[in-house]
């Protein structure tokens, strides 16, 4: 780096994820606003941005002119924060002649003194406290006060100049209740920052936010999803797939399943993403838990995000095909989560993913499915970019993706809620069809990017003793549309091939 370039340390705001979005943090000794409507978390953010200055040893400063000293101190303390003797709340009221009928002025508009004086009040308590870090809370009663768009901008022009002369980083917070129109303040202000909130027809709130402008400085654009819990924001950068790259080897991945390796060609290569497509019944879950199972068996790490089925009843049923779910989550080697569609944003759910193979270095991951992922989306666009970059990132850690999808109907013309065949690496098959009076299932593979695989439709079953497959179909005609034709004789059907 060359010695004439100076690296100016940030004002980190506190907030997980948030520091990451702004490259840092805030730049110091400028004016910044947070603007968002009521409940959207402004207050939080501003606390937590006084509190990581309070733990650095800087002097902070909350001017409120909207809540009481007392509602502050409140609401962190149901955060589990105690305000640090470093942080002073001052609470900005107007003065008792203001509020007295027989004191106003009538040749003047009391909005001129009350102007005045809230801005000789906020300097007076800066100089007092001498503070690094500053939050005013909030413009809206200031912008009343001006009553004209000129006379505010030329107030906050004023604040920003008071507040550069002692190089403290600032913090406007707007609400958005008075003139959502006017911009004068993001023209004036250093860097904007947006909050959302939005209200889905069923399920929590989805919160979002939005860094709309930062001088000279890069951020990351585009929406990111936060939520608001006890211990304050969390914030969750959306996912750039390109910006993480690992180094690996890459082998097949087998399921210990013989004739269904031979279908895959040899397995599902590590680093890549299958995609099993079926109706309802037909083990899905099944055909993942099998390479979960055996990935675990190889002392391989593995998680698995169930969205659609309790996971008691998931243990049970599973445990008598032979797979005993909660053992291999006591070892160690599985996690297993169960998602609730209505209480999670995207956003969030992939930070659950990444920290399942960044930290707990997981290489195999199950989304189970992506119709109850897709419920947690706005709409299915968003849904296909998602799982796009989801999918992209998985692969170039080197984790192995399997995801599964129900289609409608049960025989004939299956149609999928979202079509996810193009992203996916490999793509399995499975259907029902009707054969001798009996409705069985065939399994094929109609897609896989990285080999050679067979093109052949096998019978499976799935009994006590798990997941079996049959040789090749070839005796038979029309599997796929549910109701095939015999050219040959039946023996290669699974029920005839296996004994029981």
């Amino acid at each position: 780096m060359h010695d004439d370039i100076q690296v100016v340390e940030k004002a980190r705001t506190g907030v997980v994820g948030l520091d990451n979005i702004l490259v840092g943090g805030l730049a110091p000794g400028h004016l910044f606003l947070l603007e968002g409507n009521p409940g959207t978390g402004k207050t939080t953010i501003a606390l937590s941005f006084l509190l990581e200055g309070a733990r650095l040893g800087e002097q902070g400063l909350y001017i409120t002119l909207s809540e009481t000293a007392r509602e502050l101190r409140q609401g962190a303390r149901s955060h589990g924060w105690t305000l640090p003797n470093n942080i002073e709340v001052y609470e900005l009221v107007p003065p008792e002649s203001l509020l007295d009928a027989a004191q106003q002025q009538s040749l003047l508009y009391s909005s001129d003194l009350e102007l005045g004086e809230t801005t000789k009040q906020i300097f007076e308590a800066f100089e007092r406290i001498q503070p690094t870090r500053v939050v005013l809370d909030s413009l809206s009663e200031i912008r009343l006060l001006a009553q004209s768009s000129l006379r505010y901008r030329r107030q906050i022009l004023a604040l920003k100049h008071y507040f550069a002369r002692f190089g403290a980083t600032v913090l406007l917070l707007d609400d958005l209740t008075t003139d959502t129109l006017d911009k004068t303040v993001h023209s004036v202000v250093h860097g904007v920052i947006r909050l959302e909130e939005m209200a889905p027809e069923y399920g929590a709130e989805r919160r979002r936010l939005r860094v709309l402008k930062y001088r000279g400085q890069a951020f990351r654009g585009g929406f990111h999803d936060f939520t608001i819990k006890r211990g304050g924001v969390q914030v969750f950068p959306r996912l750039v797939a390109s910006e993480h790259r690992t180094g690996f080897a890459r082998h097949a991945m087998t399921s210990d399943i013989a004739e269904l390796d031979a279908l895959l060609g040899g397995g599902v290569e590590q680093g890549s993403s299958a995609l099993v497509l079926g109706p309802a019944g037909t083990g899905k879950s099944t055909f993942v838990l099998q390479f979960i199972a055996a990935a675990v068996k190889r002392g391989e790490k593995a998680a698995i995000f169930v969205f659609d089925e309790e996971l008691g009843l998931l243990f049970n049923r599973t445990r008598t095909m032979g797979f005993d779910l909660e053992q291999l989550r006591d070892s160690g080697l599985l996690h297993i989560e169960q998602v609730d569609a209505a209480e999670l944003s995207p956003g969030e759910f992939a930070h659950r993913v990444r920290e399942r193979v960044d930290f707990a270095q997981a290489k195999t991951v199950v989304i189970d499915s992506l119709n109850g992922y897709q419920a947690a989306m706005p709409d299915e666009n968003a849904l296909v970019l998602h799982v796009h970059e989801l999918l992209q990132y998985l692969n170039r850690q080197g984790a192995t993706t399997f995801l599964t999808v129900a289609q409608h109907g049960l025989v004939g013309d299956m149609k999928s809620p979202v079509d996810l065949t193009y992203l996916a690496d490999t793509v399995i098959l499975l259907r029902y069809f009707e054969a001798l009076g009996k409705v069985r299932r065939a399994v094929s593979v109609i897609k896989k990017r990285t080999g050679a695989h067979e093109d052949t439709i096998r019978e499976y079953r799935i009994d006590k003793g798990g997941l079996s497959i049959g040789a090749p179909l070839t005796n038979f005609q029309g599997v796929l549309r549910g109701v095939p034709a015999l050219v040959g004789s039946v023996e290669p059907l699974l029920s005839a091939s296996i004994a029981k």
